[in-house]
């Protein structure tokens, strides 16, 4: 089994994405094909590849702005849609891309098809928090999802928080206007009404207890899921610059600065995208990790750790006998 990496996505590909797969070359225990155009990837490589990196040729790229139905029908020999091909045929168990987010995942849900029980798909995406982080679900594949896929969130949320978070019997909460019961639109009534018969549910969280209270899986439509996790990064920037502006520029007096950055050194790591790296997109024959379009070589370097990580803990599988039609039942009852 190997991951295949679109090398021609994202906004600074192949570049950075052909770094990124270097990067993380002396730690991956599973083979990685770099699929695209074998001359500008070479190029980017700037010399020969690890022996645990391959090239797979791809003509084609889905730009960052494409329809992703158009990309799906006109370019069959596109990078993105070769890597999904190779993990439908099993010669990858996982693809990786930093490109057109919305292609990505109708390549994958179009070529793999969703696991027996699953309506839609949610992309997971890790937040940090005082706690030691949580995962949102859906961070953006599925804006128009009603309260029973909001349950099947619940259990691929747990799954991943088990596999990949290392969480023993991982609670989830709703994404609420307020904790107590009642509380929310009509949606939000239904959906905390279903997982109330759950003993792992822990109730309505309000956005501003997501980054302040232990939590393990937090669930919501990929409408408010997207909101929050672009709000947060923005938080998080906001943050960053103010730091940076009040850092001296006078040389003599840059030293006043050093005691804040031992404060702040670690808040900018956990605020930093490129620590996770990469969300997969939960609920597939198959395992599609997304990356941030702007993704750094230090990003796809932790979203291919990641997805090996999920390899290996078998997360696919462990959605599948989560969310497998009468296991929902059993848990429940």
């Amino acid at each position: 089994m190997s991951i295949a990496l679109d090398a021609m996505g994202g906004d600074h590909a192949p570049d950075e994405i052909v770094a990124g797969a270097i990067l993380a070359a002396p730690e991956l225990r599973i083979p990685l094909i770099l699929v695209g155009d074998p001359e500008a990837i070479a190029k980017a490589a700037g010399g020969p590849l690890p022996k645990n990196i391959t090239v797979r040729a791809a003509s084609q790229t889905v730009g960052m702005e494409e329809k992703p139905t158009e990309a799906y029908r006109k370019k069959k020999d596109s990078s993105l849609m070769v890597a999904a091909r190779m993990v439908k045929e099993g010669a990858a168990a996982a693809l990786v891309s930093a490109g057109n987010t919305g292609a990505a995942s109708a390549f994958s849900l179009l070529i793999w098809r969703q696991l027996p029980g699953v309506h839609k798909p949610a992309i997971a995406s890790r937040l940090p928090n005082a706690h030691g982080g949580f995962v949102l679900l859906d961070a953006g594949a599925s804006p128009d999802a009603d309260p029973e896929d909001l349950v099947e969130f619940a259990h691929m949320g747990r799954a991943y928080a088990e596999k990949i978070m290392g969480r023993p019997n991982p609670r989830v909460h709703l994404l609420n206007i307020g904790e107590e019961p009642g509380k929310g639109n009509a949606h939000a009534k239904q959906t905390f009404k279903l997982l109330s018969a759950y003993p792992w549910f822990a109730g309505n969280i309000e956005g501003k207890d997501i980054f302040r209270s232990p939590c393990d899986v937090v669930v919501c439509d990929a409408f408010v899921g997207n909101v929050v996790l672009k709000t947060g990064e923005g938080v998080a920037e906001l943050i960053a610059d103010t730091i940076r502006s009040g850092v001296p520029t006078n040389p003599l007096l840059k030293w006043l600065y050093w005691p804040v950055r031992k404060v702040t050194a670690p808040l900018r790591k956990s605020m930093d995208y490129a620590e996770a790296g990469g969300a997969p997109l939960l609920g597939l024959n198959g395992l599609c990790v997304i990356c941030h379009g702007r993704s750094s070589a230090k990003a796809i370097k932790n979203a291919l750790l990641m997805t090996q990580t999920a390899i290996e803990s078998g997360l696919v599988d462990a959605i599948a006998s989560a969310i497998r039609p009468g296991a929902r039942e059993e848990v429940a009852s």
